[in-house]
């Protein structure tokens, strides 16, 4: 990683405007003007155009004319993001989800007639009123960003900044909780369930874990804890006073990660797992500390998901394959691609009268809650739409959009993606200095955007005990506020 230096005076910089303060080495404004419309020009025109052309036209409703604008939409935010080189990767990967999983694959879907074969028999006259719902937790969550831009222009003098550093004895603690964790958790499921093939793995899991809760929360406590050590590590490895404690630090850092990489591998993990470590990972050696970086890497991201996540699931058996049919065949009849599909039967739900507001919110919540103590506590939403559709798959997902449904219906759709607009927009601006400056909040900032993924497609009540373990570590190793002089963006050194 690498943090830019700081000068000693002046106000801290407005993140928008750092790209073009005077003498920073970064890109040439027309350069990026360049870059935004080839973008553009990719995602929203020549990408939706093609699907148009390309997929086999047998549309089973009107819906795909929302979606498409959903894919158009979102090309431009995502756009507009990686070009800026501005580090907002809560906003970032909202849009990326929303390009690929409420836009290319519904699209492709719909106009097919293909859809996921996990979510049979879905009422084509839904597609439009459920392309609908998205699209209004989209304008939401928009709102909700404009409204916390503009308390934020009202509260352009802000307090001096602070950092809250990693605590290096708590750190250490932590790191070797992790390790030792880790190598309890690779002992149970040997070798094999660690590097072998998806399925394998999770048999593997299951034969060490019998019970679903106790697998789930030793797989968890096997990744995240670790994980935190190692961008704690990371950062002591950088900032101790001692030649002696920087090497402790970084070769404690490497062995936290070359353990992590055994049990969170492309090949037997889930692919959403295995992304949120490797690009927390690749955040801890400094892939967004300058603009250009955070471009690159953003640029990666957008490629990665509609390049490589496809590719990925040949790891699922061990007679995988990695032969597509083309491009957007590979959304077609997808279950990987299911999101739309239970945000329709969530509406369904509602519309049938089947809500009881908040009871999902209410087991995501009490996600540690033993089921002995709480005979009828909820079921992951997914697991609950599935019954209410007599699916015999229940491993599905339950979107934002889903959750917010079951459990108040279209108003809470509202709430909740007002109120995800003013969240993440706090959370990216808090977060684009400690990129700068370092601190637990550089952690948090590697880690959670891309775990929102897995919250975003969901279920809730199965992301919240991993997202939990997350913070509780994040928080244990978090050292007193100290001040700190405000980031200059303008020049940059290693970390």
């Amino acid at each position: 990683m690498s943090h830019p230096r700081t000068i000693s005076s002046g106000q801290q910089p407005a993140e928008d405007d750092a790209s073009q303060r005077p003498g920073r080495s970064d890109l040439r404004p027309e350069v990026r003007w360049v870059l935004l419309v080839t973008s553009i020009a990719v995602l929203s025109v020549a990408l939706p155009a093609t699907l148009l052309v390309y997929v086999p036209s047998a549309p089973r409703s009107d819906g795909w004319i929302v979606t498409l604008i959903i894919m158009v939409w979102a090309g431009v935010r995502v756009s507009l993001l990686w070009v800026s080189g501005i580090p907002r990767l809560f906003d970032y990967f909202l849009w990326v989800f929303a390009y690929i999983f409420m836009g290319i694959a519904p699209t492709a879907q719909i106009l097919s007639g293909l859809t996921s074969t996990t979510t049979p028999g879905v009422d084509p006259g839904m597609d439009l009123p459920t392309a609908s719902i998205v699209a209004l937790g989209l304008v939401c969550y928009e709102v909700g960003r404009f409204l916390w831009i503009l308390r934020e222009g009202r509260n352009a003098r802000e307090a001096p900044l602070k950092v809250r550093p990693v605590h290096p004895a708590r750190t250490l603690a932590l790191a070797l909780a992790g390790v030792l964790i880790g190598a309890y958790f690779v002992s149970r499921v040997g070798l094999a369930g660690s590097l072998g093939s998806r399925e394998g793995a999770q048999a593997a899991r299951s034969a060490a874990w019998p019970d679903p809760a106790m697998r789930s929360i030793f797989y968890a406590g096997a990744i995240y804890p670790l994980l935190v050590a190692t961008g704690g590590l990371a950062q002591l490895s950088r900032t101790a006073r001692t030649l002696a404690n920087r090497r402790w630090a970084l070769g404690g850092a490497i062995v936290a990660a070359v353990l992590l990489l055994m049990i969170v591998n492309p090949v037997a993990s889930a692919r959403y797992t295995f992304g949120t470590v490797a690009f927390a990972l690749a955040v801890f050696a400094g892939a967004v500390a300058t603009p250009m970086r955070a471009r690159v890497t953003m640029l990666a991201g957008i490629a990665g998901f509609l390049a490589l996540f496809p590719i990925a699931d040949v790891f699922r058996s061990e007679n995988g394959t990695v032969s597509r049919a083309g491009f957007f065949e590979e959304y077609l009849s997808n279950p990987d691609y299911d999101a739309f599909w239970q945000i329709a039967n969530a509406l369904s739900y509602w519309i049938d009268g089947l809500v009881q507001p908040a009871r999902q919110a209410m087991g995501s919540l009490l996600f540690f809650v033993p089921r002995a103590i709480w005979p009828d506590k909820p079921t992951d939403t997914g697991i609950m739409l599935a019954e209410y559709r007599g699916y015999s798959f229940d491993n599905l997902s339950a979107p934002m959009w889903a959750e917010a449904l079951v459990n108040g219906g279209i108003i809470a759709v509202v709430i909740v993606f007002v109120a995800l607009g003013v969240a993440l927009r706090a959370m990216d601006t808090r977060m684009i200095p400690a990129f700068a400056t370092g601190g637990v909040w550089a952690i948090a900032g590697a880690i959670l955007p891309v775990y929102m993924t897995i919250l975003m497609r969901g279920s809730l009540l199965q992301a919240t005990g991993a997202l939990a373990i997350t913070i509780v570590s994040i928080a244990l190793i978090a050292g007193r506020d100290r001040d700190a002089s405000p980031p200059d963006y303008s020049r940059t050194s290693s970390l």
